[in-house]
């Protein structure tokens, strides 16, 4: 019988406890019994097939987390959430920690994810100056993204208006321009 295996994504507190203080380490194999459950009342190890779903369950704009590479397996259940469009998560009665990501990695994956995967990420995830400069760059031409990160990150209320919105047209006219 093949043994189904999918990877995904998996935060946690600082110190490595999920939600309900349990410890992990990286690299450690972890199992439960019983049948496969989603939710809080559920059985199994919950992680997400995109990282910035993650930021669903711990607020990283105002704590510091880890966010590591998983694999679960064994009975795996998936459950989406059409109405705030969180999709491919699952719980799995095994998982391996196959490693933590550093901030680096974390932040460079959304140089080129999609915009909207992007949006989702900076909604949730506290950015250095340096890494919403990056950001930003890496998305010039993507007025969404930079009005996440100058919203999001930066608290500017004027961030969705129609006046912004030429200020962001504007600039990346001039950088497109300049190459």
């Amino acid at each position: 019988m093949d043994k189904t295996i999918k990877r995904g994504y998996k935060a946690f507190n600082a110190d490595l406890t999920n939600r309900y203080g349990v410890p992990f380490i990286e690299g450690g194999s972890y199992s439960v019994t019983g049948p496969a459950v989603f939710g809080n009342q559920g059985n199994g190890f919950h992680f997400c097939e995109r990282l910035e779903d993650t930021l669903r369950y711990f607020n990283a704009m105002d704590e510091d987390i880890k966010i590591a590479l998983v694999e679960g397996s064994g009975e795996m259940v998936e459950a989406n959430d059409e109405y705030y469009g969180y999709y491919d998560m699952f719980s799995a009665t095994e998982l391996k920690v196959i490693r933590v990501l550093s901030r680096s990695e974390i932040v460079d994956m959304f140089g080129s994810a999609p915009g909207f995967r992007t949006v989702r990420f900076v909604q949730g995830f506290k950015l250095t100056d340096a890494e919403k400069a990056w950001l930003k760059f890496k998305h010039i031409d993507n007025t969404d993204v930079l009005k996440a990160i100058d919203y999001y990150q930066d608290g500017d209320k004027e961030a969705y208006s129609p006046e912004k919105a030429i200020v962001y047209m504007k600039r990346a006219r001039e950088y497109y321009n300049s190459i």
